[in-house]
C-alpha cells in the first residue's frame, strides 16, 4: 500500500489522533490459520484456554496455547465465522505462525482436523479512536457492538469482515477483505485520518497495557510465563475459561487457581530517571522483585510519560515498596493508563 497516502505528521500528532479522534494502520503483521474438519471444535477446545465450543457464528474469543506444564506457547483470537460455517479461524501475529502451526500439528493424531495458513488471502486495516465508529458509519460499513465479534459489511460491491477488537483504552475495529478491497478503503480513510507508524502503535499498546507475546509474554530458557501472571484472564473474553472441559495445560492452570494466586503479576510502571532497556531488573529492599519487558517514552497531550510494562512480585506491590533500577525508580500504575493520567485527556 502506498505510504504516500499518509500525511506527514509527527508521532505525537498521530498518537493524539488515536486517543482523541480517529487514526488507522494497515495490519501487515497479522497471520491467519483456517481450521477445518469434522473434529475441529472438539480438538481446538482441547488445545486452547478459552471455550471454543461456546462460540456462535460471528463470535470470537482470546486464547493462550499452553504446553503440558502450563507455560504459554502463543496467543490468538479464535473465531467461528458466520460466512464460513465449516471452519474456525485463528488470528495471531505473523511471528508466531510457524511455532503455533507446529505446536498444533503435533497434537493432531486421529482427529479429522486440517490447518491452513491463509494469511496471503486477506488484508486488513485497523481503525482506532473515539470516533472510529462514526468513521465506519460514514463509510457505510456495518460493525458489531460486542468485543471480539465479527460482522459482514459491503464496500463497493465486495464483502468486508469488520471485527470489534479488544480495546481497553479507545475503540478498535479491524477490517478484513481481499487486498485490493482494503487498498481502496485505505485511500478513503487517508482523506480524513492519519496513518499510525509502528512506533505510534507500540505507544498505544503500552498505554492500553496489552502484553505482546515474545516481548511481555515469554517462552525462553530464562522466562516461562504462566497464564495467571499476565493479567489477561479477566473480562471481555480474555484468556481463561474455567468450566469448558479439559485442555492441554489445564491441570497447572487449575492448580494455580485452587491455591489462590501466583507470586507475581503483570503491571504497568511509570519510570523516573534514565530509560532502562527491556529486561531490566526491578529491586526493592535490596532484592530482585520484578523486571520491565517493554519500555517507551510516550508523548501524551501536555507531557511526555516514561512508561513500561513488566512483572512485579505481589508482595512488593501489596506493600507498596519503592521499586528501583539502575538509573531510576518505577512506580506501579493501573492498566490501561487512562486512570494514571487524569489530566491527559486520554
Amino acid at each position: 500500500m502506498d505510504t504516500a497516502l499518509q500525511a506527514e505528521i509527527s508521532v505525537p500528532q498521530q498518537l493524539a489522533a488515536a486517543l482523541t479522534d480517529t487514526a488507522f494502520a494497515t495490519l501487515d503483521e497479522t497471520g491467519w490459520i483456517r481450521v477445518t474438519g469434522s473434529d475441529r471444535v472438539r480438538w481446538l477446545n482441547g488445545m486452547v484456554t478459552n471455550s471454543i465450543q461456546a462460540l456462535v457464528p460471528g463470535q470470537g474469543c482470546y486464547n493462550f496455547a499452553l504446553n503440558a506444564q502450563g507455560r504459554i506457547q502463543g496467543d490468538l483470537n479464535a473465531f467461528a465465522p458466520a460466512d464460513d460455517p465449516d471452519a474456525l479461524l485463528l488470528e495471531t501475529t505473523c511471528d508466531q505462525m510457524a511455532a503455533l502451526l507446529s505446536h498444533f500439528d503435533h497434537f493432531i493424531i486421529m482427529d479429522d482436523v486440517e490447518l491452513a495458513d491463509i494469511t496471503d488471502q486477506r488484508a486488513g486495516v485497523l481503525v482506532v479512536g473515539p470516533n472510529a465508529a462514526s468513521v465506519l458509519q460514514r463509510l457505510k460499513l456495518n460493525f458489531p457492538d460486542e468485543p471480539l465479534a465479527a460482522e459482514s459489511a459491503e464496500w463497493s460491491g465486495s464483502r468486508v469482515i469488520v471485527i470489534r477488537a479488544y480495546s481497553p483504552l479507545v475503540p478498535r475495529f479491524e477490517l478484513w477483505a481481499a487486498p485490493e478491497v482494503i487498498g481502496s478503503i485505505v485511500i478513503a480513510l487517508a482523506q480524513n485520518a492519519p496513518r499510525l507508524s509502528t512506533e505510534t502503535l507500540e505507544h498505544l499498546r503500552l498505554l492500553e497495557g496489552t502484553p505482546r507475546y515474545g516481548a511481555d509474554i515469554r517462552n525462553t530458557d530464562k522466562a516461562h510465563d504462566l497464564p495467571q501472571e499476565t493479567a489477561m484472564t479477566g473480562s471481555e473474553s480474555r484468556a481463561l475459561h474455567f468450566s469448558k472441559g479439559c485442555y492441554l495445560g489445564q491441570e497447572i492452570v487449575e492448580r494455580i487457581r485452587s491455591r489462590g494466586n501466583v507470586h507475581r503479576t503483570f503491571s504497568g510502571f511509570e519510570l523516573t530517571g534514565a530509560m532502562p532497556p527491556a529486561g531490566t531488573t526491578l529491586q526493592a529492599e535490596g532484592k530482585n522483585v520484578g523486571e520491565v519487558t517493554s519500555v517507551a517514552s510516550i508523548p501524551l497531550p501536555g507531557r511526555t510519560a516514561q512508561l513500561a510494562l513488566g512483572y512485579i512480585r505481589r508482595e512488593a506491590l501489596d506493600r507498596k515498596l519503592l521499586l528501583e533500577y539502575a538509573g531510576g525508580t518505577a512506580a506501579p500504575v493501573p492498566l490501561p493508563y487512562r486512570a494514571a493520567f487524569p489530566g491527559s485527556n486520554i
